[in-house]
């Protein structure tokens, strides 16, 4: 009997538990052998000595051992889930209490918190996730918002070309548009020339440049608008040039068909030089009516750091007369530069050329750079404007008396 327990104990690991390592049985047949082992040594023990009592006790831990990794395995997933879902509901209670914690985590998230090893680190890493949620929402909301401005403005502009696409409105445009070209053909013909001297390249940086080519624009612009237009001349305009190239930038396919007159010439070689006069600020010399008959020459440029001198100093190595606008005599003045942008100086000219009246003019002078119109005598308003930034400086009101006294007793002994 013995010999045939050996000998089942042998085929079992011989063959059984080989197959069932193999496929994955191991731990299925592994209690089922010691079972069989079990119960055929039970069983020769009662027939050698029946009246010997079994050990129930023994039986047990035979039995224990054998399903112990099988039990450990099956009760640790169970326990890792109880774990994860004890975490989000300490989640939610937090969340509940006010606390940082992000609306949606995930597991791996999760795993995280939870090893992480003190309660500080565990509100640090949760705030963190929070930000961070926070970010992506505001993210999301300003594309949105973005999307819907995109949206938004499409169907304006949608609206506006159905607009423009009406008979009507198409009809009218393109008459004005016809008329504007008719009368700035006329003037290349018969109207008073003005020229951008377009020599100062040199003299600014690319973003001058632009900004000066920007103004020039819209001083076309303006001019091709007004009722009596200026036949315009760009002088001193090289093609590969830095002016040449914002031009197209900004006229495309229109510059070839541009009303103005372009040419790399100086305006000395064209027009005779006591018809012409340079348009400086620096001038010494103030402009006191439009003439008609002359040529006006305005210099093209743009300067941050307001260069001065350098308009009147190659109008005067060219021979030419120069002017200023009379801006003191008409305005009262701020303290700062009189340089005016070039399409401000192309508003003025047209309007005094329609109406020659210099307070009509002048109103294209922006309002930050004068306190007002003269309408008193010259040297009173001086006085006037010099108490004010006397003030303005911050000077005690006892000094600022005393020479307002001084000033009065000396006019009051002049009578």
């Amino acid at each position: 009997m013995q010999s045939a327990n050996v000998l089942l104990r042998k085929i079992i690991r011989s063959s059984v538990l080989p197959f069932a390592a193999q496929h994955g049985m191991k731990k299925v047949l592994f209690p089922l052998s010691r079972t069989l082992s079990l119960s055929l040594c039970l069983k020769q023990d009662s027939s050698g000595s029946p009246s010997e009592k079994l050990d129930l006790d023994a039986w047990k831990k035979v039995m224990k051992s054998g399903l112990q990794e099988e039990v450990s395995e099956t009760v640790s997933e169970p326990k890792e889930l109880s774990n994860l879902a004890a975490a989000r509901e300490i989640l939610e209670m937090w969340r509940l209490a006010g606390r940082s914690v992000p609306e949606n985590i995930s597991e791996e998230q999760l795993k995280t918190f939870m090893e992480c090893p003190s309660k500080s680190a565990k509100k640090k890493y949760l705030k963190y996730l929070h930000l961070k949620e926070m970010y992506k929402r505001n993210d999301k909301r300003k594309m949105d918002e973005k999307r819907e401005r995109r949206l938004e403005t499409q169907k304006q502009a949608s609206e506006t070309d159905a607009i423009r696409k009406n008979s009507f409105v198409c009809l009218w445009a393109n008459c004005m548009d016809k008329a504007y070209s008719w009368r700035v053909a006329q003037s290349m013909i018969f109207g008073q020339p003005l020229i951008f001297d377009m020599s100062y390249e040199k003299e600014m940086s690319v973003r001058e440049v632009a900004n000066t080519v920007r103004q020039i624009v819209l001083s076309e612009g303006c001019n091709r608008r007004s009722v009596d237009p200026f036949h315009i001349h760009f002088c001193n305009l090289k093609e590969d040039s830095l002016y040449h190239k914002e031009f197209i930038k900004h006229y495309r396919d229109a510059w070839g068909k541009l009303l103005v007159t372009v040419t790399d010439q100086c305006y000395t070689d064209i027009f005779p030089k006591d018809k012409l006069i340079y348009l400086t600020a620096d001038s010494p010399k103030v402009m006191k009516t439009f003439n008609h008959d002359k040529i006006y020459i305005v210099g093209s440029m743009v300067d941050r750091s307001i260069k001065t001198g350098v308009s009147l100093a190659r109008a005067k190595r060219l021979g030419l007369e120069t002017a200023a606008l009379p801006l003191e005599k008409y305005l009262l003045w701020n303290s700062g530069a009189k340089n005016l942008t070039l399409d401000q100086m192309m508003h003025i000219l047209l309007t005094l050329k329609d109406t020659g009246d210099w307070k009509a003019a002048l109103e294209y002078v922006p309002k930050r750079k004068y306190c007002g119109f003269v309408s008193r005598p010259v040297h009173e308003l001086k006085k006037t404007l010099n108490l004010i930034n006397t003030l303005k400086l911050g000077k005690r009101q006892e000094e600022v008396r005393k020479q307002f006294a001084k000033n009065y007793s000396k006019k009051l002994m002049q009578k």
